[in-house]
């Protein structure tokens, strides 16, 4: 009975899903093409300007404020975080207005300069896609949560050209520390649809050749460096989530009508490019690709080391101001810019490219807490020669960022320390982590043990101390 139930159950199971993850992935993938060539198409509008690009930001936020203030305010900050909010809390209900709003402010905010990305928004768009499919076809709540988590690897798939990290992405980012194998194979279909579909329309990506180290040869010293590495971008991704959050309340607390604080964030960046330079605006995909070129001009130290800190705060004041994107991007760029610069601390060009790949999947990890897509995107960009050391650096960056994300709504199901105590099931946003008292105590056991025998040990001493002197004492009387 239960082989002739369980298995053609499992097939029905398995071919609705490969009919609806498909499908869906092929919508998916058309209308984030259509995002992406609108955003290249204004990007290649800027020759037309008498100025420079960058000096619209400010009307640039000023309109995505305004457009996602009276349309959708769903749309606002980061989109993966919105779609992360609505999987946990309203079983991946999403308002179809969100698409089209979020797709026109990112447009806006990217080709006036903001210091955003686009996989957000191709995550929130993919999302909301799935949304509006599983209503139309009215779908209970946990099959229409299946399609939206389905809806993020598709449209993530689509940004970057990576369908397999895009699909484990998916499932990976909305719980630490567990994984939804249930929404595994929808989700690899989903994000292959959309990847192939974005590929018949004309989308090219960019892949990074590095492959320049010996097939299965393990450098120690290497390893040591790269050990060194994951701690320091763990430190960064750390850098990123708080200075995100500073930033945001910062601007919450400016006494002020939100256009005029979307104005004055413009007017600042614009101000400080005059000082540092202008190339930490938009994307910034020339210099992510120029950290990657073996022989680079930015071995000559054309690129002043702090460029990932002024990223940092480029994109901190263009999202805490209002403006629309995504996070990831703005991360790959500061993640590659901070490896340049710590590879070449120890005076080795030929490692620049390695550091750069290193901290570009390392600092995703540590800020989005999503190990093994990053795993699975520095094999798919960088190729296998680089995979064992971009392992090691991006699980030690995951633990050293600790229990926080640029995406707060995600659940904590574990604990990156056995020292500490921690809430499972609580969002980031409202975990409380404290010292875990067991191990103390255990310790403390420990050495109340070993003090209790030694005190032993010196009075054991101490006695026969007391009885030779007692004997010799006695020997002396006698004599």
């Amino acid at each position: 009975m239960k082989w002739n139930i369980e298995h053609p159950s499992i097939l029905l199971s398995v071919t609705k899903w490969l009919i609806l993850s498909s499908g869906v992935g092929i919508v998916i993938g058309s209308i984030v093409t259509l995002f992406l060539n609108i955003l290249a198409a204004g990007e290649a509008a800027r020759s037309l300007l008498p100025f420079p690009y960058y000096y619209l930001l400010p009307l640039g936020l000023l309109l995505s404020v305004w457009l996602t203030k009276q349309f959708a305010p769903d749309a606002r900050g980061h989109g993966t975080e919105k779609v992360i909010e609505a999987v946990h809390k309203r079983n991946g209900k999403i308002a179809v207005k969100v698409i089209p709003v979020k797709l026109l402010t990112t447009v806006i905010t990217l080709v006036t300069g903001g210091s955003a990305g686009k996989e957000g928004p191709g995550a929130q768009i993919g999302a909301g896609t799935a949304s509006a499919i599983a209503d139309l076809l009215r779908f209970s709540d946990r099959d229409r949560k299946k399609l939206v988590i389905c809806g993020i690897s598709a449209g993530f798939a689509t940004v970057f050209g990576t369908p397999i990290a895009g699909a484990i992405f998916g499932i990976e980012v909305l719980v630490v520390g567990a994984v939804m194998y249930e929404v595994l194979l929808p989700s690899f279909v989903a994000g292959f649809s959309a990847f192939f579909t974005a590929q018949y329309f004309g989308v090219k990506y960019t892949y990074y050749d590095i492959s320049y180290f010996q097939h299965y040869f393990i450098d120690l010293v290497l390893i040591l460096k790269v050990i060194l590495g994951g701690i320091f971008f763990g430190l960064v991704a750390w850098l990123i989530i708080a200075t995100l959050k500073k930033t945001e309340q910062a601007v919450e607390r400016i006494p002020m009508n939100p256009y005029f604080k979307a104005i004055g964030a413009g007017v600042v960046l614009i101000l400080l490019s005059m000082v540092v330079g202008d190339h930490y605006f938009g994307l910034g995909l020339d210099t992510i690709t120029q950290t990657m070129k073996l022989e680079s001009d930015l071995t000559q130290g054309s690129l002043p080391w702090y460029t990932f800190l002024l990223k940092i705060f480029y994109t901190a004041v263009t999202l805490g101001s209002g403006g629309s994107g995504g996070i990831v991007t703005p991360i790959f760029y500061i993640g590659a810019t901070s490896g340049h610069w710590f590879g070449g601390l120890f005076g080795s060009e030929h490692q620049l490219a390695l550091f750069a790949a290193l901290g570009f999947v390392s600092v995703l990890a540590g800020a989005t807490n999503a190990p093994i897509a990053a795993t699975v995107m520095a094999m798919e960009l960088f190729g296998m020669d680089v995979a064992h050391y971009a392992a090691v650096s991006i699980v030690i960056s995951f633990l050293v960022s600790g229990h926080r994300s640029v995406f707060p709504s995600q659940k904590i199901m574990m604990k990156k320390s056995d020292l500490l105590e921690i809430e499972f099931g609580e969002d980031i946003e409202h975990s409380h982590v404290r010292l875990n008292q067991e191990p103390l105590h255990r310790v403390n056991k420990i050495y109340r043990a070993v003090q209790l025998k030694r005190k032993r040990h010196e009075e054991r001493q101490l006695q026969r101390r007391k009885n030779a002197l007692k004997t010799e004492k006695e020997d002396q009387e006698e004599e």
